[in-house]
């Protein structure tokens, strides 16, 4: 039985009724890897919530070295609202040219839960602390990170399909 209320019900059932394409086209909306997207759209029908999210996690569990590459290829570096100070821009832009420089990838968190006001403290203190992991350690943590934004783009996803008048594509999430 599913410990959450069912409220994007609507959403799944259109989502669960696309055609194997559409989904894996949103799908790759939520999680820029094809072979997590294909893997997702292929185990439709999900009869609720918890099980997709679980299978969108047991997907990214199994994500290979260059399926995460794919996925983090399609990431843009979380970004500040236009009207943040300048001083904020700068930091955040030298921050991430230095996670990206030491890794070679975009720098991804999820802020999910954070008032917009705490976006930048959050984002450049956990870049200061990651540029001091090893790659090992950090490709891990890029992995988990990208598994807890995949899960709230599905969320978002079912939300927006819930908004749907039919079986279209939903519009691209943009974490930033």
């Amino acid at each position: 039985m599913s410990t959450r209320p069912s409220a994007h019900s609507s959403g799944l059932g259109r989502f669960n009724a696309w055609p194997p394409d559409l989904a894996e086209a949103a799908l790759l909306e939520c999680c820029g890897s094809t072979r997590w997207a294909q893997r997702v759209a292929a185990h439709r029908p999900y009869p609720d919530l918890d099980t997709l999210l679980a299978a969108s996690d047991e997907a990214g569990y199994d994500l290979a070295p260059a399926d995460l590459a794919e996925a983090l290829a399609t990431e843009s570096a979380p970004r500040l609202h236009h009207d943040a100070p300048r001083a904020a821009h700068l930091a955040l832009r030298a921050a991430h040219a230095a996670y990206e420089s030491r890794f070679g990838h975009v720098f991804v968190i999820r802020v999910e839960g954070l008032r917009p006001s705490q976006h930048v403290d959050q984002v450049l203190a956990a870049i200061r602390t990651r540029l001091t992991h090893e790659p090992d350690e950090e490709r891990a943590l890029t992995a988990e990170e990208m598994r807890r934004l995949a899960r709230d783009r599905i969320i978002e996803l079912l939300t927006e399909a819930d908004l749907t008048p039919g079986p279209l594509p939903p519009v691209a999430y943009d974490p930033g």
